[in-house]
């Protein structure tokens, strides 16, 4: 296998809902595994997820969790999910999907470098940025 880098994203017990929103906005291959799965007997973990991973056939990763218990769920400003390339029509389309119910910094539009660009949190305050890059 080779090294890969992907964004590790944390929620605070809604992972599975989140994950299934990106599985449906990306398609591909979505792998939940709970708390209780891996041998938990709290029952109010039970059903959280202790790890998920969603990989597409665009070659896109993300894996996220619920916070861990003892842990505390942190959300920042320090990252962000980077979407780009120049298949316009696939970009609009996830930009559509992820800015729906969230809030838009950055509308999608041109930019002085030339490309669309856009930035958003989804509804579930995950930060995002678009940029379809313009054929030369």
């Amino acid at each position: 296998m080779t090294t890969r880098l992907n964004p590790y994203l944390s929620f605070p017990g809604n992972a599975r809902e989140a994950l299934e929103f990106y599985h449906q906005v990306f398609g591909g291959d979505l792998k939940l595994n709970t708390f209780g799965e891996f041998g938990s007997d709290d029952p109010a973990l039970a059903d959280k997820i202790m790890h998920g991973m969603l990989e597409t056939s665009n070659g896109f990763t993300l894996m996220g969790s619920d916070t861990a218990p003892g842990m505390e769920h942190k959300p920042g400003n320090n990252i962000s999910v980077s979407l780009s390339g120049d298949d316009a029509d696939e970009l609009h389309r996830y930009w559509e999907q992820l800015s729906d119910g969230g809030i838009v910094s950055v509308p999608l539009e041109k930019q002085m470098w030339g490309d669309e660009f856009g930035m958003c949190a989804d509804r579930f305050g995950i930060d995002w940025m678009v940029n379809i890059t313009q054929a030369a």
